[in-house]
């Protein structure tokens, strides 16, 4: 199973709803670095104002259907579309391609410059919220879907921008609601170890689910 590419899911390459989140990451990344003019900002401002406009204008809504890889049992598919760090209709995320064989999980990502925290190195913050959606993604294989408890995150080197990483991620062990699932992140490249981590995830019931939905509709 690919949950990351589109193949199989309902966004596909030529989805106009992607063609924006792409063009969204982009404009994104190029107002990380970009040391152009203060006109070309201006002009880049308004036709962004205009897209939002636009979008404006239009209905809105949506399901969820795809925000939290840890709870995908409850949703309709494993495509998580709208995360903000593997959903492609979302530019906030890089986004990390998911990838599923038998227990495990994996998934490939190259953070750009909007991601920095030290210099030419992605932001813990990222690697940590990266991690909690990798093992959630792995969580959600075993059909107990639950909700992160605790996340342990050791950083062992400095994880690169620019550089294509892999995360694997696979259940540890099971106590009862408690699932302990253990991931870890290198560089593609050279195989070099950039950090690992621990969660404890709690399973959910349907009930318990249902009352979130409840509220999210009521607010």
């Amino acid at each position: 199973m690919d949950a990351g590419s589109g193949q199989g899911g309902q966004v596909t390459e030529g989805d106009a709803r992607r063609q924006l989140a792409d063009a969204s990451r982009r404009v994104i990344a190029e107002l990380a670095s970009s040391t152009a003019a203060s006109a070309a900002f201006t002009e880049a401002s308004g036709l962004v104002q205009q897209a939002a406009d636009l979008l404006a204008a239009a209905t809105h809504g949506r399901p969820y259907e795809g925000a939290e890889a840890s709870l995908a049992a409850y949703q309709e598919r494993m495509h998580i579309d709208h995360s903000p760090l593997v959903g492609m209709l979302n530019p906030l995320a890089p986004p990390i391609e998911m990838h599923v064989a038998g227990n495990a999980v994996t998934g490939t990502v190259t953070f750009g410059t909007a991601y920095e925290g030290p210099p030419g190195c992605v932001h813990g913050g990222f690697i940590a919220a990266a991690f909690d959606e990798v093992l959630g993604f792995g969580l959600s294989i075993t059909g107990r879907p639950g909700m992160t408890a605790r996340l342990a995150v050791d950083y062992r080197s400095p994880t690169p921008l620019h550089q294509p990483l892999l995360f694997e991620a696979e259940l540890d062990r099971v106590d009862g609601r408690k699932l302990y699932m253990k991931a870890r992140l290198t560089v593609q490249a050279d195989g070099r170890l950039c950090a690992q981590a621990e969660g404890l995830f709690v399973s959910m019931n349907h009930e318990v689910f249902s009352r979130l939905m409840h509220n999210r509709l009521a607010d």
